[in-house]
């Protein structure tokens, strides 16, 4: 067993020996294993070369892979802007904001051509974690039961219809966000919009997509006013 072993090391070194990998100069050689080395390219002859503490290697991946981040967290507005101090302006919430980027998703999903007042619901459920989408799952309206009413109202998108990246929103909808934000003006509360108040802004549109859908699953008057009256609180936070 001993000599079978000395064999296989003997062999082994052979081999190694073989790819001249002895020297300091090898490839596969070296003192420091993270110390960048250039490898030969025995097929073209030529070393390549290079270096990560190069400064034109930095300045290459500072031109080639700078990430540029644009996030907004204000939703589109149909009316001017009203005429206040830019510090009482209210601002929208990143669960609204994530919301509305759901729903713009999810109307795509559905293949429709636009962002209607059901998928403004709709994106709230998907987000999931929100105020409004927990008070609907408590009474009963859970996604999958909304999509489906949502389709027998709305109908179903043409299958091979190729929805606009951002589906703008439909007349209904932005209604909708601009109540909501009025609403939230008018309180004089420091707080944001949360999805509560968008809630209550497709609420307000009778007749829109959404509000059937919400009617039929059987929101009514009275949990509109039940949701008026937590958001009406100062310390409301859409958690």
């Amino acid at each position: 067993m001993a000599v079978q072993a000395l064999s296989t090391v003997a062999a082994t070194s052979k081999s190694i020996n073989q790819l001249n990998c002895r020297g300091p100069d090898s490839f596969l050689w070296t003192k420091n294993p993270l110390e960048p080395k250039n490898p030969q390219c025995q097929w073209l002859g030529t070393p390549i070369k290079f270096s990560l503490q190069s400064k034109k290697f930095k300045q290459f991946l500072s031109k080639q892979f700078t990430i540029r981040a644009n996030i907004s967290f204000v939703l589109p507005r149909g009316k001017p802007e009203p005429t206040v101090p830019i510090e009482k302006i209210p601002k929208w919430s990143a669960k609204a904001v994530k919301s509305f980027t759901m729903a713009e998703l999810e109307a795509r999903k559905l293949k429709y051509a636009t962002t209607g007042t059901e998928a403004l619901i709709l994106g709230m459920l998907i987000e999931g974690t929100n105020f409004a989408s927990k008070y609907l799952r408590a009474n009963s309206i859970t996604l999958l039961k909304f999509r489906e009413e949502t389709i027998k109202i709305v109908g179903k998108g043409d299958f091979y219809y190729c929805s606009p990246k951002e589906p703008p929103l439909t007349e209904d909808a932005q209604k909708a966000l601009d109540w909501a934000f009025d609403e939230k003006l008018k309180s004089g509360d420091s707080g944001e919009i949360t999805t509560t108040h968008v809630l209550l802004g497709v609420w307000s549109q009778q007749g829109s997509p959404g509000y059937k859908v919400l009617a039929a699953l059987g929101f009514n008057d009275e949990k509109a006013k039940e949701l008026e009256n937590v958001i009406s609180d100062p310390g409301f936070v859409d958690d």
